[in-house]
């Protein structure tokens, strides 16, 4: 099963989800805007990506500007943001055991098949 951490507003989100159901994966859709993850959520999808927080930060986000935030800000900081604010998650992010990928671009998914 992956987890697609979507938003059917953003056309990379539709896409890897329109890749994972062409190649018969099991999906399971989180609206992450409306279903926000906490603080551990965030920090397992950052174990498994294996990336550091400010990775999976929407940069250009205004609440990630009126926050102050920048690339040198404390992880945790950014993490709370990220709770905070779902919009400045990346996406789609799909996660599939103790993998996980961004998918820019969409084909990224394709990785945890």
């Amino acid at each position: 099963m992956i987890t697609l951490w979507h938003n059917p507003r953003c056309s990379k989100s539709r896409q890897a989800l329109a890749l994972l159901e062409e190649r018969g994966a099991e999906v399971q859709v989180r609206r992450y805007l409306e279903d926000a993850p906490d603080a551990s959520e965030i920090r397992a999808a950052l174990a498994a990506l294996g990336l550091p927080a400010i990775d999976l930060v929407r940069r250009q986000e205004k609440p990630f500007k009126e926050a102050g935030l920048s690339a040198e800000s404390d992880p945790e900081a950014l993490i709370a943001a990220m709770v905070a604010h779902p919009i400045l998650i990346e996406r789609p992010l799909a996660l599939r055991g103790a993998r996980a990928v961004i998918g820019r671009p969409p084909e990224r998914v394709e990785e945890l098949l």
